[in-house]
């Protein structure tokens, strides 16, 4: 069977893609110089590996809804399922490189948007596991499976998605609403004759601020509750 390893050098943010996608640059290596390898079907699961890596107090905040308090991350800081992608690998002989293509997405209910918008800085550590079927033989044609313990690690440059997301959203951010709460928007949109979502967002957002009920004004001399205390009835 021929031994293939696989190993990631690279990752750019495509700029002529429809929508927002990565490229990976992987260079495949046989353990014989002189394995032959006709074509290459290849599959990619492409995994975030959060524990690997150290988070800031803003971080860490932005990922509370992912793994909880940071006191709970010894036992949630979990894997994180990013992409599965395939790949036709064209001939080569010893070694070749080729492109990894993978779409992303911006939706915020998704957990690895969610954990990359969250990160200021650093890299994303992340986890190449491969598997598919090889067609290989000097003087003949054999096929072959990928076997199942081939991976690779990778440390993705944060700038590089922010990039990606600001090639397809510059300034802006993406959220997905049920049906009806859109056609609720949309009516009050209509209502009130706003030019823009922002518009609409923001007129309800200040509406919320203006119905709130004013704090109850601080005594002389009193002190004010901590937040931990329950206060009288």
């Amino acid at each position: 069977m021929t031994d293939l390893t696989f190993t990631c050098t690279g990752v750019r943010a495509d700029a002529y893609a429809a929508g927002p996608t990565l490229v990976f640059r992987l260079r495949i290596t046989a353990a014989d110089p002189q394995d032959r390898v006709h074509a290459l079907a290849l599959r990619c699961q492409i995994r975030i590996e959060p524990a690997r890596r150290g988070y800031g107090p803003a971080e860490a905040e932005g990922l509370a809804d992912l793994f909880g308090e940071r006191s709970r991350w010894g036992t949630t800081l979990q894997p994180v399922q990013f992409a599965h992608v395939t790949a036709m690998v064209p001939s080569f002989t010893g070694e070749t490189e080729t492109d990894l293509v993978v779409p992303c997405t911006y939706d915020m209910d998704i957990a690895a948007s969610r954990y990359f918008s969250a990160l200021e800085e650093g890299e994303v550590p992340l986890l190449m596991l491969f598997s598919g079927t090889a067609f290989t033989g000097a003087g003949g044609f054999r096929v072959e499976p990928v076997p199942w313990d081939r991976e690779a690690s990778y440390r993705m440059p944060v700038p590089v998605w922010r990039e990606m997301v600001e090639q397809h959203f510059p300034g802006c951010g993406w959220l997905r609403l049920p049906r009806d709460t859109m056609a609720d928007l949309l009516a009050f949109r209509s209502r009130h004759a706003l030019a823009s979502w922002e518009a609409t967002v923001r007129a309800l957002l200040d509406a919320a601020v203006v119905a709130q009920p004013p704090s109850a004004p601080l005594r002389l001399g009193a002190t004010a509750p901590r937040a931990t205390e329950r206060t009288a009835p």
